[in-house]
């Protein structure tokens, strides 16, 4: 299952009204969404965005059939257990060694503070600002502790630039961290503390 999908199931799953819907789906053969609606109190619309959402996630069936030549429909349980399994190993960044090899330095101007620890020897965490005049908001960036480290090496905007596994090595900082690092790195680069060698 896919986080898209499992926010869908987790949404209506957590509604207060979710296990009286699955009681009925379990004991009536098929139910309709005024009938679900009228039996549990809740606004027909309600009802039928429940059972919509189930239908999409393949947890009922949803038939429409003809009453008086007015269709509507009617959904059935297909299913006895619902499991809600993600797979975080499509979800990890997958990092080429030509990532560790992209050259970078701090942006002159950038107008981001980087506040050390307090051992003077990591960057705790960086401050950067968005918007202008009075729209001007700040955000912190708090940083892993190898996270810290490597940016405390980083090269000032007048220094050479240097690549990203070279200021690993300089911070010795292991390449097992080489995801949480580039992470900090692409970060800043989006809020342009960092730029890198074209």
């Amino acid at each position: 299952m896919d986080f898209k999908t499992a926010a869908i199931l987790g949404t209506y799953i957590s509604k207060d009204y979710a296990e009286d819907f699955f009681k009925l789906l379990v004991n009536y053969h098929d139910i309709s969404a005024s009938e679900a609606a009228s039996r549990l109190g809740l606004h027909i619309r309600t009802a039928q965005d429940f059972l919509d959402a189930m239908a999409s996630l393949g947890i009922l069936e949803k038939v429409e059939v003809y009453e008086k030549k007015r269709p509507y429909f009617r959904y059935t349980l297909q299913t006895q257990r619902i499991q809600m399994e993600i797979d975080l190993t499509k979800v990890e960044k997958k990092r080429s060694t030509d990532d560790l090899d992209r050259c970078i330095r701090e942006k002159a101007y950038a107008g981001a503070n980087f506040v050390l620890s307090r051992d003077g020897k990591t960057i705790s965490h960086v401050v950067v600002w968005s918007g202008s005049e009075r729209d001007r908001k700040e955000r912190r960036i708090s940083l892993t502790r190898s996270q810290g480290m490597f940016l405390y090496n980083l090269p000032f905007p007048n220094a050479e630039f240097l690549s990203i596994v070279e200021i690993m090595e300089k911070a010795d900082v292991g390449t097992d961290l080489a995801p949480e690092i580039l992470d900090a790195v692409e970060l800043l680069a989006k809020y342009g503390v960092i730029e890198e060698k074209i």
